[in-house]
């Protein structure tokens, strides 16, 4: 920092009205200033004072704070105040990992709509940190952000998996709940290193090289940016469907369309092959009630974009694959007899199509009307694919010195990491390089037994039938093992994944599941925080008794029988097994296999009817001996 920074008072973003301040630890409060000139802070009826040092920084430490609030905090520097308002004193956790973190509450409302509707929690709150990130250096201080308290109009922003994980807390405890919000959708670990440990892996140095060269990295997203601006040009010029009388417009007459049964993937039929746009029209009928009311279009998840009409008038559009779609059908635009829903949909690098198992219906009120069934369709365009997109952010080193970095000042109480998805194409060293993450985080904070609680992979099955190898039992058992470091919990979750949406909905599920190793490890409380895990097997004859660690009141099985584990014998293939619960273990057995040597659980992307419980209600965790 140059020690002529001369310009006055500078604080952090961190410090700014509304922040939570960690309880009983060291606060920090920093900022910049004018060389050896005094900076006063007051707070709490306490005064302290410090200068400036060479560099243009100073900082001073408040200590033992209680949980309480609002305050406020004066701080004076060569005849500039600044006043920090409504500062609260509890717990403060940085939420992490990829986009089942970053999911607002939002994207979960066909769940929770009219639990959070009303949600009031102004000693929650949540500081979004920018999205930045850097391949040559760690970034000093962020360059912006503000914190927000939960309120009926802010909750919908919210991380839902943080926001549940902070009202199981503050309901019972009343002690604020402060987050720092770093998750990027699409992140894999790697992301989320330091420079220095990253370089104990020899696959990531090449790409970090290439992304040290900043012309490199602009003029990849510079060539990218034109070409996708390039491609969607082209994708509207030639689309038939926008010329002339648009095929979205009431006038339009589709008499010559042809019909497909949808929801349902367009594998296997003529429109397979196509990237482009597909239109796709349904009438429906509404009763003379509905007539001019407001209501919402569900329309499922389509692959991969699309834009949405009724009667002519567009209602919504989304850009990518994930997203449900849940459009608003302003007042006025339904009508009474027939209405048309029009859905032009993109195929920008996948097969097309509505994905199954989704819901698909016009809510009006209190009723709904299934738009399932025939549809009518006729191409619009056909182009070549999209090509990928380079997204930095993914890159080794880069958010971590752009993001993670920047907070190492700011006393917090641990972290909540939901993060893996985007390693499952490379399973085979996120052990290594999660624990990295953990260790590389707590040195960052100076705390080696900090609290890094993290969501095991859900179950999950891609909505493509592309032959593949998948990592998703791989990468969970990677967490799994990984209990073995001091201070560390897993959520287990194989229960509330959906089978055709990496986003599931139920993040209430998530939240609290995390919140119970806190409630237990924080704030001393002495529940069953976890379904059973495996510790242990010994083999008996022809078959394997395995012991579990979080066994709680004891097992459980969910259903008439134990389903997915499997047996092995030395030759590695494992079968299917009989499994049955005998006191507080499970005995495991197969006719196939008559000296078994190993055991596995839940093996499978979507491991269906896995049903290991405690009588606490909490999932076993998938494992493999």
């Amino acid at each position: 920092m140059d020690n002529n920074y001369g310009k006055g008072l500078w604080l952090s973003p961190l410090i700014s009205d509304g922040m939570v301040l960690q309880r009983d630890s060291e606060v920090m409060i920093w900022g910049k200033g004018v060389f050896e000139k005094e900076v006063r802070l007051s707070f709490l009826d306490e005064e302290y004072s410090t200068r400036v040092n060479k560099d243009g920084g100073w900082s001073i430490v408040l200590k033992n704070l209680k949980p309480g609030g609002p305050y406020d905090m004066v701080i004076n520097h060569d005849n500039d105040e600044k006043i920090i308002k409504d500062i609260l004193v509890g717990d403060v956790w940085v939420l992490a990992g990829q986009s089942n973190m970053q999911i607002p509450i939002s994207r979960t409302l066909d769940l929770f709509e009219e639990e959070v509707k009303d949600a009031n929690y102004p000693e929650i709150r949540q500081f979004t940190v920018p999205m930045v990130y850097d391949f040559n250096k760690p970034i000093d201080e962020l360059n912006g952000g503000n914190w927000i308290p939960v309120t009926p109009d802010t909750v919908y922003d919210f991380s839902a998996v943080g926001y549940f994980f902070s009202k199981k807390i503050y309901d019972k405890y009343n002690i604020p709940i402060g987050l720092l919000f770093t998750a990027i959708g699409g992140t894999p670990a790697e992301a989320w290193i330091s420079e220095g440990s990253l370089m104990r892996f020899d696959r990531f140095r090449e790409i970090l090289t290439m992304c040290k060269d900043d012309s490199y990295v602009q003029g990849t997203i510079k060539s990218e940016q034109e070409y996708n601006d390039n491609w969607y040009s082209e994708l509207y010029q030639k689309d038939e469907g926008l010329k002339d009388i648009p095929w979205y417009s009431e006038e339009y007459r589709d008499n010559d369309w042809r019909e497909i049964q949808l929801p349902g993937s367009l594998r296997g039929t003529e429109l397979e092959p196509i990237r482009g746009a597909i239109w796709l029209r349904k009438e429906i009928d509404l009763p003379e009630h509905m007539h001019g009311k407001e209501g919402k279009l569900i329309l499922g998840t389509v692959i991969d974009a699309d834009d949405t009409y009724i009667n002519g008038v567009l209602i919504g559009n989304t850009g990518y694959l994930y997203p449900p779609r849940r459009y608003n059908i302003p007042k006025g635009l339904l009508k009474a007899g027939k209405n048309t829903i029009t859905v032009r949909m993109i195929m920008t690098q996948n097969i097309g199509g509505f994905v199954d198992d989704m819901p698909y219906f016009i809510r009006v009120g209190n009723e709904q009307i299934p738009i399932s069934g025939t549809w009518k369709y006729k191409v619009g365009c056909i182009i070549k694919p999209q090509a990928p997109t380079t997204f930095f952010q993914y890159k080794p080193i880069g958010v971590y010195n752009g993001m993670i970095y920047p907070l190492r000042n700011y006393s917090i109480r641990g972290v909540l990491w939901y993060q893996g998805e985007s390693n499952t194409g490379h399973p085979y060293d996120y052990k290594e390089l999660f624990e990295t993450v953990i260790n590389d985080w707590r040195k960052l904070w100076n705390n080696t037994n900090l609290p890094f609680y993290y969501v095991q992979l859900p179950n999950h099955c891609p909505w493509r039938l592309e032959p593949e190898i998948s990592g998703w039992a791989q990468v969970r058992e990677a967490q799994r093992q990984l209990l073995k470091l001091p201070n560390t919990g897993m959520a287990v979750i194989i229960d509330a994944g959906m089978y055709n949406d990496l986003h599931p909905w139920d993040k209430k599920t998530v939240g609290e599941r995390l919140s119970l190793w806190a409630l237990n490890n924080v704030y001393g409380e002495q529940n069953v925080c976890s379904g059973p895990i495996y510790n242990n097997m010994v083999i008996e004859g022809n078959k394997i008794r395995i012991f579990f660690d979080y066994v709680g009141s004891g097992l459980l099985i969910r259903g008439d029988r134990l389903n997915t584990f499997e047996i092995s014998d030395r030759d590695g293939v494992f079968y299917p097994a009989e499994a049955l619960i005998e006191d507080d273990s499970v005995v495991v057995y197969s006719k196939k296999v008559s000296n078994p040597v190993r055991v596995r659980y839940a093996w499978a992307d979507n491991p269906e009817g896995a049903n290991l419980y405690n009588k606490e209600g909490l999932p076993a965790s998938p494992f493999m001996s």
